[in-house]
């Protein structure tokens, strides 16, 4: 497990699955603002589930998020993207509702920053977050990331087109010594 001050990111586990399922998955609207593709229904126990982890996988790890403190599950966090070539990848992340506003967010952002610098040995590091995204746009900025450009009218959420910010931390601006060593 890699651990944090607060949060520990270790691997999905099948009793995650539908707890993560049914809140975000389910809900329509916090999935809409989330992903890149619509919404559409998933049975329960599928495969098709983008929550069950394919561990063949090399450009996609997935983490479960639980707090160090009992070890409630509070989110996910992924790096996607991963480009070992141009040693880059994408950070993604979700907190479960009741988990949100508790400081998690800059703790799982810290997180992967260690697991891509450090343990990926990755160069660079981005994400990308609905403008009016402002916990995930804190948290990112907390952990040093800099917005690099707006993606006007670029994501179809709910009806109608909203901005996504793009975020960007290169390896030699991280500053570790802000990062709970994991």
């Amino acid at each position: 497990m890699l651990k944090g001050s607060k949060v520990g990111l270790r691997a999905r586990h099948d009793d995650d699955i539908p707890i993560l399922q049914s809140e975000f998955h389910d809900d329509v609207v916090n999935y809409s603002r989330s992903e890149l593709r619509p919404w559409r229904p998933i049975t329960p126990g599928s495969k098709d589930s983008r929550l069950v982890v394919d561990d063949s996988e090399q450009g996609h790890v997935s983490f479960s998020v639980v707090e160090l403190d009992g070890g409630t599950l509070v989110g996910t966090a992924t790096l996607w993207g991963i480009d070992n070539h141009n040693r880059s990848a994408h950070i993604g992340m979700g907190l479960r509702p009741s988990s949100r506003g508790k400081g998690y967010g800059t703790d799982v952002v810290a997180v992967m920053c260690h697991y891509g610098f450090i343990v990926r040995g990755l160069q660079r590091l981005q994400l990308e977050t609905l403008s009016d995204n402002t916990a995930m746009l804190r948290a990112a900025e907390r952990n040093g990331f800099v917005r690099e450009g707006v993606l006007r009218s670029s994501a179809w959420v709910m009806g109608e087109f909203l901005d996504d910010v793009v975020l960007g931390l290169l390896v030699q601006e991280w500053k570790p010594d802000l990062t709970p060593q994991a």
